[in-house]
């Protein structure tokens, strides 16, 4: 909980491949909150508040997993509100003007995209998921020890760069500073 506050402030794509984390695990872990208290709170160094703190947000999570009807997979709908609202940011930004660099990034970026959505099955998800998808994977198999190829390592560079634009553009939006109307100064 800790670090998903800071994540969220500082970088919502970081943030949000934490929270997908932090759904697998909580999967790995059977949802069972005695688990979670096991085998990942105990191994934090914090105060009796904190730990009761982060179990309750765990525990949390946990309940809405299993309302949500996500407990084996898919994604809680608080990760889905923020992939909608970087999808929002992420097409008035294709139709502004004044981010040119953005828009090149996108198409630069888009043939790595639909290479790995044809190659994932994932027709029907939007673009920007299927970015994320493509970063979390990598992540994963990174963590594996998986070997990757050189395409593939060259792409989710491209994909980090241009996702990493995104999250800055997000916090501009956020904090106000993002004007991308022409009637905006």
């Amino acid at each position: 909980m800790f670090i998903s506050k800071e994540l969220r402030k500082k970088n919502i794509a970081e943030y949000l491949l934490y929270m997908w984390q932090v759904e697998d695990l909580l999967r790995a872990n059977t949802l069972s909150l005695d688990k979670i208290k096991e085998s990942v709170i105990a191994s934090f160094d914090l105060s009796d508040e904190n730990r009761n703190e982060l179990a309750e947000w765990y525990g949390n999570l946990i309940e809405m997993m299993r309302i949500e009807g996500v407990a084996e997979s898919g994604h809680l709908q608080i990760n889905k509100n923020v992939l909608i609202n970087l999808t929002d940011l992420h097409l008035r930004l294709l139709d502004s003007p004044k981010v040119p660099f953005y828009t090149a990034a996108y198409y630069k970026v888009l043939p790595f995209v639909v290479e790995f959505r044809n190659r994932s099955n994932g027709q029907d998800k939007p673009e920007l998921e299927n970015c994320f998808d493509a970063l979390y994977m990598v992540w994963m198999m990174k963590m594996q020890r998986r070997e990757l190829s050189e395409e593939t390592l060259k792409a989710t560079a491209e994909i980090s760069k241009f996702i990493s634009m995104l999250s800055l553009y997000y916090k501009e939006d956020e904090e106000g500073r993002l004007k991308l109307d022409d009637d905006e100064v």
